[in-house]
């Protein structure tokens, strides 16, 4: 796709961003080599190659979901200011 300076104008009105003819000029320079390189990425034949979710084939280590700490609901639930069935009661805000 051949760009413009125009595309590249629009483009930055859509983003709302504020360029001058140098700069547009500059940026178009590097989009077009960026499409350049997305165009020749698009002619390399794939088939048979399976896609990556990650470049390293390595697993995370996971700690065992265990139990560390004490419950202490009923110490931190005496100094809130309402507590009804263990939940903390708040003054309702949407009506």
């Amino acid at each position: 796709m051949a760009l413009e300076q125009t595309h590249v104008q629009r483009a930055a009105h859509l983003a709302r961003l504020a360029l001058d003819d140098a700069d547009a000029d500059r940026y178009l320079d590097d989009l077009s080599n960026i499409l350049a390189m997305v165009d020749q990425l698009q002619g390399i034949d794939t088939t048979g190659v399976a896609p990556l979710a990650h470049p390293l084939d390595a697993t995370q280590r996971l700690r065992a979901d265990e139990v560390t700490e004490a419950d202490q609901r009923e110490t931190f639930q005496r100094c809130a200011p309402a507590v009804e069935n263990g939940l903390y009661l708040v003054p309702r805000v949407v009506e």
